[in-house]
């Protein structure tokens, strides 16, 4: 567990206020690797709000890492600077509560701020430029109102979709981005149009190995205990690792924070030397009160939690955990980023069972209950290719050939 951690933040708005997003990074201070990155496109803000946005998300990261680490916050943001620290007072009613808010996220003492010079800062800040080139260029525009509120994009002429694929995208359409959840249709079917057929950028998806909860089928999301590989787990990370070697197509090598996905994930790209880069919106959702229970033990004592969660994605587990739309708005956001700076690329994304379905029902422009009816095992590979003119090909869901007793 890191002693001391390294919080870079920014955010940014075009037109202030304007399409606005923000970007973090979390740094292991005594070893200067970088344990997790955070970014999203917040819709209309000022710089100011994005800013405050971007320190409140680099702040809840790095406690989720490591609570008890004392936290240096650099930032090139003068104003957010001397605020935090006292020496300015926060007038503006749309920043008080986010400093207060800020500043309610660790004990007084914990955390100290240092302003940096924006040439000193390009990592945040290519995060948060990643995160509004994302959201414009997906088309989810701001409403006019500021803190993320969010237009759907456009539908296509009905003429022009082929019916089963317009009904599929109203129903995902009305579930998902009802609850502030960014929403692509599924491109239209032009006549005469012919497909994008150049390079697309592949994500090949690798749920991590084993833990000692995943064949009891317990709940582990983003807030239990972290738990690490089993020895089962180990040596499925070896044998993946050794079967993407031999394939030879993996360029770059993305994980959740979450250890046992950094465990699985370090295995791999240390075989394909590769570097590892962290992303925090692979992280699996939030069960709440839930992390560690079985289904049935889930059944018992929240029933009608349960049910709730079961019936609608926008329904989250007992005790702060994340709906599948709150996750949905994450994931995509992720992979819009992730298109944007690996275009063309075959990515290995290293990551837990939601994701995984996320990533695959989007492509497939399926509802949010399809989750429900998707089996993904440990150590499994899935894959998504994404083409430039928005179509995608689910290319492999949930192989297991590579592993063996």
């Amino acid at each position: 567990m890191p002693a001391e951690l390294i919080v870079e933040t920014d955010g940014g708005s075009r037109g202030n206020p304007g399409p606005a997003g923000y970007g973090a990074v979390v740094i292991d201070a005594a070893t200067g690797e970088t344990l997790a990155e955070t970014a999203e496109y917040i819709g209309t803000a000022t710089n100011n709000v994005a800013e405050y946005r971007g320190l409140i998300a680099g702040l809840r990261t790095a406690r989720g890492l490591a609570p008890q680490a004392t936290v240096r916050v650099r930032m090139d943001s003068k104003l957010v600077v001397e605020q935090m620290t006292g020496r300015w007072k926060v007038t503006h009613p749309d920043m008080r509560p986010l400093s207060v808010e800020a500043k309610n996220l660790y004990p007084a003492g914990q955390v100290s701020y240092e302003w940096i010079p924006r040439s000193r800062n390009k990592r945040a800040d290519r995060l948060a430029n990643e995160a509004m080139d994302a959201g414009r260029c997906r088309g989810y525009l701001s409403g006019g109102g500021s803190g993320g509120e969010q237009r759907q994009p456009k539908q296509p002429p009905a003429a022009a979709a082929v019916p089963a694929e317009a009904e599929v995208a109203a129903e995902v359409a009305s579930e998902v981005a009802s609850a502030g959840a960014p929403f692509e249709a599924p491109p239209s079917v032009v006549v005469g149009r012919p497909p994008d057929l150049g390079t697309p950028t592949t994500f090949v998806l690798l749920r991590h190995g084993e833990t000692p909860l995943t064949p009891q089928k317990r709940f582990s999301g983003s807030g239990g205990d972290d738990p690490e590989l089993s020895e089962v787990g180990w040596h499925q990370a070896r044998q993946v690792a050794a079967v993407l070697a031999a394939r030879g197509t993996i360029q770059e090598v993305v994980t959740s924070p979450l250890t046992r996905c950094r465990q699985t994930a370090g295995i791999v790209a240390d075989r394909l030397r590769l570097d590892l880069r962290i992303d925090d919106g692979l992280r699996e959702t939030g069960f709440g009160a839930w992390e560690g229970l079985t289904f049935t033990e889930v059944k018992e004592r929240h029933p009608e939690d349960l049910k709730a969660w079961l019936a609608s994605p926008k329904a989250a587990p007992t005790g702060g955990g994340e709906s599948f739309a709150a996750a949905a708005r994450r994931i995509a956001l992720c992979r819009d980023k992730l298109l944007t700076r690996y275009a063309g690329k075959t990515l290995l994304l290293v990551t837990h069972v939601t994701p995984v379905k996320t990533l695959v029902r989007l492509a497939l422009g399926a509802p949010p209950a399809s989750l429900f009816r998707m089996e993904l095992s440990a150590a499994s590979l899935s894959a998504v290719a994404y083409y430039a003119d928005g179509n995608t090909s689910v290319r492999l869901f949930n192989d297991t050939s590579h592993l063996c007793s």
